[in-house]
């Protein structure tokens, strides 16, 4: 059986400065997200785009979305999988080629989780359990790029 799941944000454009989009540099590329009974998040294009800095760009989002899809589904197999996970960590990255007139593609990204576990007796399956959650992850099933894991098991005893 099939279950659905569906999800809905409201996503609100804050970027007229009193002409619209009259020309390329007369508007700001400023969203905010909201979902229900939850902190917003303030969105903008890169700054290579003319975006704000202090705000996440949409391709920090995907890159967290994976981090975390990942993480959440490691978690889940290794409790699954009588490994103990004390600490983890990702420090994700993502390469895009940009091509002319400034759209592009992402090349792929790379999750590099350092995770820490209890015991050296674990460790073949906490690397293992990573391809099972790479596999399960939503989200990285759902892209067109490469993502590269590139994880780090430490023993903490």
């Amino acid at each position: 059986m099939i279950k659905t799941q569906s999800y809905k944000l409201d996503l609100v454009w804050q970027g007229n400065r009193g002409a619209g989009t009259m020309t390329y540099t007369s508007y700001d590329r400023e969203f905010t997200t909201r979902g229900v009974s939850r902190p917003e998040i303030l969105g903008s294009s890169h700054p290579a785009f003319r975006g704000n800095n202090d705000r996440y760009c949409p391709e920090e989002l995907l890159l967290a979305s994976l981090s975390s899809c990942h993480m959440l589904w490691y978690l889940h197999m290794c409790a699954a999988h009588d490994v103990v996970v004390l600490d983890y960590r990702d420090q994700p990255a993502m390469i895009m080629d940009i091509k002319e007139f400034g759209n592009g593609d992402i090349r792929s990204v790379t999750l590099s989780p350092v995770v820490h576990i209890a015991s050296e007796e674990q460790r073949d399956r906490a690397m293992a359990m990573h391809q099972k959650a790479h596999e399960s992850c939503f989200i990285a099933k759902g892209v067109n790029f490469e993502i590269i894991l590139n994880p780090s098991i430490i023993i903490d005893s």
